[in-house]
């Protein structure tokens, strides 16, 4: 059954000063029959995130987030808490992170509900030699962002999660469904991006919206860290066109991008 787009877009209008929330729609996981087809519906001719409402006050939307928990244990916690000691903070004694950067990455496949599967083990598997050998926790994300721009949010963005080598101690992470070939990401998934990049910065303190391509050259910038200097990797998603089309979007909020 094919899900209609579940970016519903609302106006608050408020202070300029004030901050957007976000509506969580509270429903059962993503599951097999989540389509994963490569059409979404079309953008909007302007962008529908803000708009003036006047000297004095600013409209900020807010998003709709159908929540689909990520599984969650006290192994799953004690391996991140474990992975986060090696990598970012030896001192670290919880998942708490305060958000300063976005990352978007795609997920290469065209269905939302098996990355949602995926992001459920626990324990990365052995095959994926590299990142076994820097921690046994799995990767997961944040939000998962499907083809026709429903957002599904996995786990709270101020947990810690591993995502992105180098950032994950200060960085969300949005998993995008598809790539740039065999299942390119859609105009809806540009919408639902920007919408959430523009809740998540009202909320929080964020300075950088990065690719996850583009974080191997972002090494040298304070924010970067990473405990083991031999642990590195270099990723192609989600690609300049898709973060370009994003970040026009956003382009008011001045996130930074320097390397």
């Amino acid at each position: 059954m094919r899900r209609s787009a579940c970016l519903g877009l609302f106006v608050v209008v408020a202070a300029c000063s004030s901050r957007a929330s976000q509506r969580v729609q509270r429903q059962d996981p993503p599951d097999a029959t989540v389509d994963g087809g490569s059409d979404g519906p079309p953008a909007p001719t302007a962008s529908p995130e803000v708009a003036d409402a006047g000297q004095g006050t600013a409209v900020v939307a807010a998003v709709d987030v159908v929540d689909a928990p990520l599984a969650w244990s006290d192994e799953r916690e004690a391996l991140t808490l474990a992975y986060r000691r090696a990598h970012s903070d030896a001192a670290a004694t919880d998942l708490t992170i305060e958000p300063r950067v976005i990352i978007l990455h795609y997920t290469a496949g065209r269905e939302a509900a098996a990355t949602r599967r995926y992001f459920d083990n626990v324990k990365i598997e052995a095959s994926r030699t590299k990142l076994a050998k820097a921690g046994a926790v799995n990767v997961s994300a944040h939000y998962i962002v499907d083809r026709d721009g429903t957002i599904y949010q996995l786990q709270a963005p101020t947990r810690y999660a591993r995502h992105c080598v180098g950032l994950n101690h200060i960085a969300i992470g949005i998993e995008n469904v598809g790539d740039e070939d065999t299942y390119p990401l859609t105009d809806a998934q540009v919408v639902a991006n920007a919408a959430l990049v523009r809740s998540l910065a009202a909320r929080f303190p964020i300075t950088h919206l990065l690719g996850h391509h583009e974080v191997d050259e972002f090494r040298e910038h304070a924010y970067y860290v990473e405990l083991d200097a031999a642990y590195t990797n270099t990723k192609p998603d989600p690609g300049a066109k898709f973060m370009a089309a994003v970040r026009a979007r956003v382009d008011d909020l001045e996130l930074a991008r320097e390397k």
